[in-house]
């Protein structure tokens, strides 16, 4: 099993953009996503395995999101004890979808290959993500 964390307010994957050159529709990741799929690669990097994995793997994914400045000190300390959920967005497989789109080439051939994915979203006083890919078969 290959365990990391991606310290940071977690970035969810955005809808791609659309731009014509020479007449030809190109579609592109925003910004802000692109920048943080190039953030998980290199956090990642160091857990990375000699030799990409093959074969079919299940990734787990906790979202852990800034508490609002909204909550008072009530309401941040049941956030943080996890006894209340961010219902807002983005949703929770948006974050799965970046962090699957950034780990293509540094930890697996293809997003393909994962065949179980859980994710979750909660808050925390220390933003982050924190990934767990498990090889299955073996």
């Amino acid at each position: 099993m290959i365990e990391f964390t991606v310290y940071g307010e977690p970035v969810a994957q955005g809808r791609p953009r659309a731009s014509t050159q020479g007449g030809f529709v190109r579609l592109y990741d925003p910004a802000k996503s692109r920048d943080y799929k190039d953030y998980v690669r290199l956090a990642a990097a160091e857990h990375a395995p000699p030799k990409l994995l093959e074969g079919p793997l299940a990734v787990m994914i906790i979202a852990y999101r800034s508490i609002p400045k909204s909550f008072n000190k009530k309401r941040a300390a049941l956030a943080e004890a996890g006894k209340i959920y961010p219902v807002s967005k983005p949703d929770a497989d948006n974050y799965l979808k970046g962090v699957k789109d950034a780990l293509k080439g540094v930890m697996w051939v293809d997003d393909s290959q994962v065949v179980d994915a859980y994710a979750r979203k909660r808050y925390s006083h220390k933003p982050r993500i924190e990934v767990k890919i498990r090889q299955l078969g073996e």
